[in-house]
């Protein structure tokens, strides 16, 4: 299998090389240098030059809050970028896999959410990531978009180096206790995209969206404990809940963002993963480069 895949130094597109390494597969990254999601034009030249089986899109604008103030960018970058990489893919007969995000909804679902819901993003962030699944589908029929939630790994900008950077020599930690999601290893998503890539490639891809998030579901609270009880530190800080009000930020986040993982199950085979366990060496990683 040969794909092409736009990113490389973010956290998916990380375990995307070193998966791809390990399993075998032929894959081309493209960084911004190579293809800047700032020009969508570069980008479908990009896909019309490649000679590639599948495409993979784990490039995006993340800067939540940030986003607020760039809305032209974050559309830009979120949204036609990945329409014009899909209307290229599709031009070649080659199917594109897109990762996209739990901000397309409005987290007020007493439940976890399921791929048929109702969207409703709160954020500029979720609503470029909301019109790029739309354009991503509109421009390629034989796409997979991904859902995911709370990425986390050793590299990049994440939550748990967050917590294993400022929380060292803390007695306390104010953390948002009220905001509910899946933390989901970028191991495990680079893992499910080369499945479902390997699928599309053997003729048995399914168009669609996908849901596809760690478990169990917490609390940022939660899941700081979590981190803090495996930094092996003799006097970890204590985690203490607050509420969203409590720690104001420009974007709203969804208060609920539980994904329901049931159809990529059913579709690809690709179980839930608990994130608990990825977590142990994740930890022992930041932990080393922290020394």
């Amino acid at each position: 299998m040969r794909a092409l895949v736009f990113g490389e130094s973010g956290q998916v597109a990380r375990e995307l090389a070193r998966v791809a390494a390990v399993r075998g597969i032929e894959a081309r990254f493209l960084g911004r240098g190579a293809a800047d999601l700032a020009d969508p034009e570069a980008c479908a030249r990009a896909v019309r030059a490649a000679e590639a089986d599948v495409v993979v899109n784990a490039a995006a604008y993340t800067q939540v809050d940030q986003a607020e103030d760039e809305p032209g960018l974050a559309e830009t970058v979120n949204a036609a970028a990945p329409g014009a990489i899909a209307a290229a893919a599709s031009a070649r007969g080659v199917p594109l896999l897109h990762v996209s995000t739990d901000y397309v909804f409005d987290g007020r679902a007493g439940r976890p959410w399921r791929e048929g819901d109702e969207t409703g993003p709160l954020s500029v962030y979720g609503a470029s990531k909301l019109a790029g699944e739309r354009l991503v589908a509109a421009g390629n029929p034989d796409h997979t978009i991904l859902r995911t939630a709370w990425v986390f790994s050793g590299h990049g900008r994440n939550f748990v180096r967050t917590m294993l950077t400022v929380g060292r020599g803390r007695g306390e930690m104010r953390v948002v206790g009220d905001q509910r999601g899946c933390p989901t290893w970028a191991g495990d998503i680079a893992a499910a995209l080369w499945t479902i890539a390997a699928a599309w490639t053997a003729g048995r891809g399914r168009a669609g969206v996908f849901h596809y998030a760690g478990a169990p579901a917490v609390s940022w609270a939660e899941f700081a404990e979590a981190i803090f009880a495996r930094s092996g530190w003799p006097d970890r800080p204590r985690v203490v809940p607050i509420a969203t009000r409590e720690w104001p930020t420009k974007a709203r986040r969804p208060a609920n963002s539980v994904l329901d993982c049931a159809a990529i199950d059913a579709a690809y085979g690709l179980a839930q993963p608990d994130w608990r366990e990825a977590l142990d060496g994740v930890v022992a990683e930041i932990g080393r480069a922290q020394g």
